[in-house]
């Protein structure tokens, strides 16, 4: 294979982690809270969007399919392809952390198996010095 391309979609969950209950966030499933949404007609919109969720172009690179793993169920709201175009899976990451860099670091193959840190939970959370070099 010459060239693999990787899309993120940056808080676009297809299942939740098994640690999710430590961060508060059991029963995350982004893409499944929409499809379930939609498919109740909560998402209606008249002239915009109406039905089921449809996603014909990410179904066929493996989404349906991907989210089906990820959620360890046979069912989807979600139309899925047979035969995806894309190449697709869903996995459980390693890293301890739960923020956007180490994540992203983990998908490109670099997991982070150790704590890193997070910025403190104060305001502002970066020191004034920093600001100033960074303005």
């Amino acid at each position: 294979m010459a060239r693999a391309f990787l899309f993120v979609l940056d808080s676009f969950g297809i299942g939740g982690a098994p640690d999710a209950a430590a961060f508060g966030d059991e029963g995350s499933d982004t893409l499944g809270h929409i499809a379930s949404a939609c498919a109740q007609g909560a998402a209606d919109r008249k002239g915009l969007r109406s039905g089921p969720l449809h996603l014909p172009n990410m179904a066929g690179l493996g989404l349906a399919a991907a989210a089906r793993l990820a959620a360890g169920r046979s069912d989807t709201l979600l139309p899925g392809i047979e035969q995806p175009s894309g190449f697709h899976g869903a996995a459980e990451e390693v890293s301890s952390g739960k923020d956007t860099p180490s994540g992203h670091w983990e998908i490109a193959g670099v997991p982070v198996p150790f704590e890193w840190g997070y910025f403190p939970a104060t305001v502002p959370a970066f020191p004034e010095e920093l600001v100033h070099s960074l303005i």
